[in-house]
């Protein structure tokens, strides 16, 4: 998932932010409906397709005009340093609408990934991208929407099954931009529609799937913490494929970040009589690995 924000930059060579946006989830889509009988994904039940149509809003629409947007400007390591805060938006986010328990590490692990962020876009003052920062920034956000969005969801249908939901939906609503995304693809440099294509079949379809197999088998922590280098692999990709080198700025800005969604994410550990966390002050019982969830609502971070 970390090679999708340097193929975000080769893309926008021949695409614009929206043309890129429709033409990357309608080749998902199409991967995902290819593959939906083999992985024995089921219809949506009707009642559900308003909350499919705004988490598809949320995390696929909104979240890749926005991310490609500002990634016309905002190199593509620095990016994927700023979207790795979208867990921490999260847990604010389950605090003030699911009324989740907001623990002093979480709130302290929120300000220091939110603290990193905002480094990284005052980072940007001297060469321009500043403005287009803070637009990654709210592609982070329009991400967190999507993973508060989708809980109801994720107690009727795998996360495999929502995610493809989702990104039907995205797709749906991009539609009106057909013609400008036919058009761009006829004229766009062959590495652009390469990199389009890579998009949409790779990071998105393949990447959806693989997560959900990965959680299905094993716990949660052991999921996740390959996805704390999503950011390390796209610094390094952007390196070799399009010669990026980051402000030092911009890597502290990137590590407070990446502690403070680590903090975010860290389990709380229960008393044996009270049930009482950690966070509470009282002694703690030895903590339990999380279960496997469907839902990949643990810290993420997509491109």
């Amino acid at each position: 998932m970390g090679s999708a924000f340097p193929a975000i930059r080769v893309a926008l060579h021949g695409y614009g932010p929206a043309e890129l946006s429709l033409l990357r989830l309608a080749v998902a889509s199409a991967a995902l409906l290819a593959v939906a009988p083999v992985m024995r994904v089921r219809r949506p039940a009707r009642r559900d397709l308003p909350r499919i149509v705004l988490v598809g809003a949320s995390g696929m629409s909104a979240y890749q005009l926005l991310l490609n947007w500002g990634e016309l400007h905002v190199p593509a390591g620095t990016a994927s340093l700023i979207v790795a805060v979208a867990p921490a938006i999260s847990a604010l986010l389950d605090a003030v609408f699911l009324r989740e328990r907001l623990t002093a590490a979480r709130i302290t692990g929120s300000g220091v990934a939110l603290a990193g962020a905002a480094v990284i876009a005052v980072a940007g003052g001297d060469t321009g991208y500043t403005a287009a920062a803070w637009i990654v920034l709210a592609a982070a956000g329009a991400q967190a929407l999507y993973h508060l969005g989708i809980k109801p969801l994720l107690g009727v249908y795998t996360g495999l099954e929502v995610a493809a939901y989702a990104m039907g939906a995205g797709t749906a609503l991009l539609l009106p931009l057909a013609q400008a995304a036919v058009r761009a693809a006829v004229h766009a440099p062959v590495d652009a529609g390469l990199a389009a294509l890579y998009l949409g079949a790779l990071p998105s379809a393949a990447g959806f799937v693989l997560w959900g197999y990965a959680v299905a088998r094993l716990t949660v922590t052991a999921a996740t913490a390959a996805l704390y280098l999503v950011p390390a692999v796209a610094l390094g990709v952007a390196f070799v494929w399009l010669g990026e080198r980051p402000q030092t700025v911009e890597l502290v800005g990137g590590l407070l970040t990446l502690a403070g969604v680590a903090l975010v994410g860290r389990p709380t550990r229960a008393r044996r009589d009270t049930g009482v966390t950690a966070a509470d002050g009282g002694g703690a019982a030895p903590a339990q690995e999380e279960p496997p969830r469907q839902d990949g609502s643990a810290p993420t971070v997509r491109a």
